[in-house]
């Protein structure tokens, strides 16, 4: 299965569900992204909203509190290394935008079939208790 990752793969979609079967889109249902899997065993994943406002200023540390704020609910960013392990792939964080997901190893399933990826996550912490599915066409 590893070899079956490897590469650049763009989001098509990312749901969440709770337990009594409600369904969310984090960044909306038209959220854009981009997952990399090397063949040395890195990873990076970046996700966003699809219309992002932008900042008044072109300074890029800069922005008022409610922009910077803005810019942040709408993005998720995380990379490190990666390892395939029992039918999963486990992601070993080493920076991201979420201050707690450092140093963790977030475990994911995975299932690829042609050029999609699909991953699902055990229950996480998003807007409450959720399983994750996050689709990913191959982009090259």
């Amino acid at each position: 299965m590893a070899g079956s990752v490897v590469g650049t793969w763009r989001l098509k979609l990312w749901e969440t569900r709770t337990a009594d079967g409600r369904v969310a889109y984090p960044l909306g249902p038209d959220a854009v992204g981009c997952l990399i899997y090397t063949p040395g065993g890195h990873m990076s994943v970046v996700m966003m909203r699809a219309r992002r406002a932008a900042f008044a200023g072109d300074d890029l540390l800069g922005g008022t509190s409610e922009e910077r704020a803005a810019a942040v609910e709408g993005y998720v960013s995380y990379c490190g290394r990666y390892e395939i392990r029992d039918g999963t792939v486990v992601h070993r964080v080493e920076l991201s935008l979420f201050p707690n997901w450092l140093g963790t190893e977030q475990v994911r399933f995975v299932k690829v079939v042609g050029d999609e990826l699909t991953i699902t996550t055990r229950p996480l912490r998003i807007g409450g208790e959720t399983v994750n599915r996050l689709v990913w066409e191959r982009a090259e």
